[in-house]
C-alpha cells in the first residue's frame, strides 16, 4: 500500500469521462480492471485500484437487480450513466455498482475487490469489504462519479494486463444467467475475491 496521500495526490489523477460509462456493460466492467476508485472521506483521498467486477446486463438478466424492472431500490441502476448503485444486503454490508449504457437500460457493473493504493485500511477482497474499506454506504446510492468526492481515474501508470473470464459468484438462483462469464478480473493479483 503507498504510504499517506502526500504520495499519490488524488487531484493530479484523470477522472473518467461520462461517455466511458455510456458503452455496453461488459465493456465497461473489462476497461474498469486497472482503474483508481477515489472517495474523498474527511478531506482524506481513499484510493482502490479496481482489480475484480461482475456485468450485470439490466432487466433480462435474471441475476440483476432490475431482472424485474424499475423499483425504488433499482432507481439508480435506470439512471444516466457514470452514477453509482449502492445497495445493503443481508442486513450488514454495502455493495457499490457503476452504472453502464444509456438512461432507462437498467445496467450496471458491481466492483468486487480492490489493490489498496492509499489510506485504506482492512480487507479489500469481496463486495462488502471494499465498501467498508472504501467508507461507501448508501449515503452514496446515486452518486455522480463524476463529481469530486466518489470517483473512477485513470492511474498515474499504465501497465499491461491480462484479465481472466468467469462465471458471477454467488448468483445460483439466477438459473442459466448463473454460469455466464461476465465476472472479470486480474490475471495473479492477490487482492481477486475468488480465483
Amino acid at each position: 500500500m503507498i504510504a499517506p496521500s502526500e504520495t499519490l495526490d488524488p487531484r493530479a489523477l484523470c477522472k473518467l469521462p461520462r461517455d466511458f460509462y455510456a458503452r455496453k456493460t461488459k465493456v465497461v466492467a473489462r476497461a474498469l480492471l486497472g482503474k483508481y476508485l477515489v472517495h474523498v472521506v474527511g478531506g482524506v483521498a481513499r484510493i482502490g485500484r479496481i482489480v475484480e467486477t461482475e456485468a450485470y446486463l439490466g432487466p433480462g438478466d435474471l441475476a440483476a437487480h432490475t431482472a424485474r424492472g424499475e423499483t425504488p431500490r433499482t432507481r439508480a441502476m435506470f439512471g444516466p450513466p457514470g452514477h453509482a448503485y449502492v445497495y445493503f444486503v443481508y442486513g450488514m454490508h454495502h455493495c457499490m455498482n457503476v452504472v453502464t449504457e444509456p438512461q432507462g437500460v437498467g445496467t450496471a457493473v458491481l466492483l468486487r475487490a480492490l489493490e489498496p493504493v492509499a489510506n485504506l485500511a482492512g480487507p479489500t477482497n469481496g463486495p462488502a469489504r471494499l465498501c467498508k474499506a472504501m467508507a461507501i454506504d448508501l449515503a452514496d446510492y446515486g452518486r455522480d462519479l463524476c463529481a469530486n468526492t466518489l470517483y473512477l481515474a485513470e492511474p498515474p501508470h499504465r501497465h499491461r494486463i491480462a484479465i481472466v473470464t468467469r462465471a458471477r459468484v454467488g448468483v445460483d438462483y439466477a438459473g442459466e444467467w448463473a454460469n455466464k462469464p461476465l465476472r472479470f478480473y486480474l490475471r495473479d493479483n492477490r487482492f481477486v475475491s475468488k480465483k
